[in-house]
């Protein structure tokens, strides 16, 4: 059996910070690293990883594929889809900073309404969908020519400084117009006039990525895959593989997969507490993981349970691949380092 394990934000992304890295007890995940080959490429969101797991070409119509893996909400119809998340942007020493919509701690009623508003103002564009409070979509109308849609995804911007929200393309420009009336509703709206009242962050804007349609073809290649991400799952059901929620912990994964099988796990718990440099929460997050995911996973692949193991992290220091297999885990002269020495290796462009 052959696992891809795709762990977003692995590593924390000031190695200097030596309160959020030093005194980590992870030696499962310190003896994984320093007995696998690294390689590694530049720096890339955790979509983006994703996608080239299965062979996904570059720019990929991560909205198509994210409606896909939604449980409720728009149906995937051929239709270019754009992501059209809710935020909040606020100024902060003359740049923005945005909050993404699980940070806001959106009512999916209040999400409804908002979304049914957009509609009536632009019904002649397309359609907005909420799959979930904090998920929306738009499902442009006709056929819709976008160009190069370079934006970048939600995930490599929340918590983040933001510069432009929109490529300054012509073919963009009227996506342009509707993002700055949709920010002029979205002020004027009950729901947010409820929120400012409350002295809860407004849903001042919405971010708009992931354009395209859902491509033709199968690329893929994996067995199964175990992820609660939900575009994780619009891959995996657009290129009819099998998915399943995450199980307990590693003995539970591995007592269901079958030999000769190739498996991808999405563990994504670490991507919040980076995006929001919330120490405690990645710290917490890293040892559950250590406990139930990386630490059994080394000792069955020493063991001959797993042949190949091959661990993705999209990183602030770079896109990293470790890949290892039964007979580097008993190189034993490998010694595991603290994470924060591999914090310090990597800040250092060293392999």
């Amino acid at each position: 059996m052959q696992l891809t394990l795709v762990v977003p934000e692995l590593v924390w992304p000031e190695p200097d910070d030596h309160d959020s890295l030093d005194g980590l007890p992870c030696p499962g995940l310190g003896t994984l690293i320093a007995r696998s080959q690294l390689s590694r490429r530049p720096p890339q969101s955790m979509e983006a990883t994703l996608c080239d797991a299965f062979g996904v070409a570059e720019n990929a119509a991560y909205a198509a594929f994210r409606v896909l893996g939604e449980s409720h909400g728009p149906t995937a119809a051929e239709a270019c889809w754009l992501c059209a998340d809710p935020v909040h942007l606020r100024l902060h020493q003359e740049r923005l900073i945005l909050a993404d919509g699980g940070s806001l701690g959106i009512e999916l009623a209040e999400a409804q309404t908002i979304v049914a508003e957009l509609n009536r103002h632009f019904a002649d564009v397309g359609t907005f969908h909420a799959a979930t409070a904090d998920r929306w979509y738009l499902q442009l109308a006709g056929n819709t020519d976008l160009g190069r849609f370079d934006v970048l995804p939600l995930s490599a911007v929340a918590g983040r400084r933001v510069g432009q929200q929109l490529p300054e393309t012509p073919e963009a420009r009227w996506l342009r117009q509707l993002l700055n009336e949709a920010q002029m509703i979205l002020h004027q709206h009950p729901a947010n006039e409820r929120r400012e009242d409350e002295g809860r962050a407004t849903i001042n804007s919405l971010w708009l990525w992931g354009a395209g349609e859902l491509p033709n073809g199968a690329p893929g290649g994996f067995t199964k895959v175990w992820s609660d991400n939900v575009l994780a799952r619009g891959l995996s059901r657009a290129f009819d593989v099998p998915v399943q929620a995450i199980p307990g912990d590693a003995g539970t994964l591995l007592a269901q997969a079958t030999r000769g099988s190739r498996q991808l796990l999405v563990l994504d718990a670490l991507q919040s507490p980076v995006q929001y440099e919330d120490a405690d929460a990645y710290r917490a997050g890293l040892l559950d993981l250590e406990a139930r995911w990386f630490a059994p996973l080394q000792k069955a692949l020493a063991a001959g349970k797993i042949q190949r193991l091959r661990l993705e992290a999209s990183t602030a220091y770079a896109a990293l691949t470790w890949d290892s297999d039964r007979r580097a885990q008993w190189q034993l002269w490998r010694r595991p380092q603290p994470l924060a020495a591999t914090a310090q290796v990597l800040a250092r462009g060293e392999q």
